[in-house]
C-alpha cells in the first residue's frame, strides 16, 4: 500500500468512524507503522487541511465536524481522489465504453481520461498500458444509428420523442411519439425502452432501426423502475411481457460445463442429473430468442418441455435439416 492508498484508507476509516479510532487499529488497518500514522496524519493536516483531531479518552483520531450551522458535515478528500484499484476500474471502464460505443462522450471524457492518467503516472503506475493489453470483442454487433444522440438527450431531459421506426419483423415505417425511459445495452446493441402514446404501452426499440427523431417540448411520461423490470424485465432476453411459460431444457454432460455457469434469466433453476446431464428451466414469455440460444447447441441440447415449445424446436431442426438434403442451386456436386 503506497502513500495515496493510505491517504485515502486513513479517510476512508475516519469518515465512517462513529468515535474515535485508535491508533493501533490505525497501524493494523493502514498495514503500517506509527510513526508512518503520524506522518500521514501530519501530512492530511498540513497540505489538504484535513480537521484530524485526537482524542485523549480513546487514545486515538477521529475528524472534526466542519461547516457552521451544519454540524454532521464530513470534510472530503478536495478535487479527484481515487485508490489503485478504482483508478485501474475506471481506465478500464472508459476503455470499454469506447470500444462498445466508438466516440461516445469522447469528447466529455476525454480532460477526466487525462487526469486519471496523470495521477496514476504520477503513482508510478504507468498510464497507456491497460489499453494496449485489454482486448474487447463484440459479435454481431449493428451500428446505433443516426438517432443515438436525440434519444440520449430526450432521455436525460425527460422530454417526449416523435421517431420514424422500420420495424424488421413486419418489415414496415411508422411514426410513433414515445416517452424514452432507459437505453438497454443487450448482446452488443442498443435498445430504447419507451411509452409509445399511440400505442398506450411499453415498447422496446432497436436505436439502429430509428430512422428519424424530433425532441419536442412536451415532458416525458414517468414510469417507476419497478414497473419497467416487471413489465420489460420479466420475459427471456429482449422480449417484453410477463413469462406465462417455464421451458425445461436438457443439456449434454458436456454442454453443461459451460450451462451450468450461466445466467439465462434472472429466475432461472438448474440442477444436474445423475448421468452428468444439466436439466435448466428458464421463465419466458415469446419463445423466439430462448429457441435461438437453446438450438444453437444443435445435438448438446433437448427441449423437454412445454409440449409446445418442443415442437416448435423440432420443426425448426426439421426445417434446417431439410437445406442440406440437396445441393444448394448453383453450387456444382463435384465442389
Amino acid at each position: 500500500m503506497n502513500l495515496f492508498d493510505r491517504i485515502y484508507a486513513l479517510h476512508r476509516e475516519l469518515a465512517s468512524a462513529r468515535r474515535p479510532i485508535a491508533k493501533t487499529t490505525l497501524e493494523e488497518r493502514l498495514e503500517c507503522s506509527p510513526a508512518t500514522v503520524k506522518r500521514i496524519i501530519r501530512d492530511m493536516r498540513l497540505y489538504l487541511d484535513a480537521p484530524i483531531e485526537y482524542d485523549r479518552e480513546y487514545n486515538g483520531y477521529y475528524y472534526a465536524r466542519t461547516g457552521e450551522g451544519a454540524p454532521d458535515t464530513h470534510f472530503e478528500l478536495p478535487g479527484l481522489w481515487f485508490n489503485a484499484s478504482e483508478l485501474v476500474s475506471l481506465l478500464a471502464m472508459d476503455q470499454l465504453l469506447e470500444t462498445v460505443q466508438p466516440g461516445l462522450l469522447a469528447a466529455d471524457l476525454a480532460p477526466v481520461r487525462q487526469r486519471l492518467e496523470r495521477i496514476l503516472e504520477s503513482r508510478a503506475m504507468g498510464t497507456g498500458e491497460l489499453a494496449r493489453r485489454t482486448r474487447i470483442l463484440r459479435a454481431t454487433a449493428r451500428a446505433p444509428g443516426v438517432a443515438f444522440t436525440e434519444v440520449a438527450g430526450a432521455l436525460a431531459m425527460r422530454r417526449q420523442l416523435a421517431i420514424r421506426y422500420h420495424g424488421r419483423a413486419r418489415d414496415t415505417v411508422s411514426e410513433r411519439t414515445v416517452s424514452p425511459q432507459r437505453l438497454t445495452y443487450y448482446r452488443d446493441n442498443w435498445y430504447l425502452d419507451a411509452w409509445c402514446h399511440g400505442a398506450e404501452g411499453l415498447r422496446s426499440f432497436s436505436l439502429d432501426r430509428i430512422r428519424d427523431a424530433e425532441m419536442n417540448d412536451d415532458a416525458a411520461r414517468d414510469m417507476d423502475s419497478a414497473d419497467l423490470d416487471a413489465e420489460l424485465g420479466g420475459g427471456y432476453g429482449i422480449f417484453s411481457g410477463q413469462p406465462e411459460h417455464v421451458a425445461i431444457v436438457r443439456f449434454s454432460a458436456t454442454a453443461a460445463r459451460w450451462v451450468a455457469d450461466e445466467q439465462w434469466h434472472p429466475e432461472q433453476h438448474g440442477a444436474w442429473l445423475d448421468n452428468g446431464s444439466y436439466e435448466l428451466r428458464v421463465p419466458y414469455a415469446a419463445p423466439e430468442e430462448l429457441l435461438r440460444d437453446v438450438l444453437a447447441y444443435g445435438p448438446q441440447a433437448e427441449v423437454v418441455a412445454p409440449a409446445t415449445l418442443r415442437a416448435m424446436a423440432a420443426e425448426q431442426l426439421r426445417a434446417a435439416s431439410a437445406r442440406y438434403d440437396a445441393t444448394p442451386e448453383g453450387i456444382s456436386e463435384k465442389l
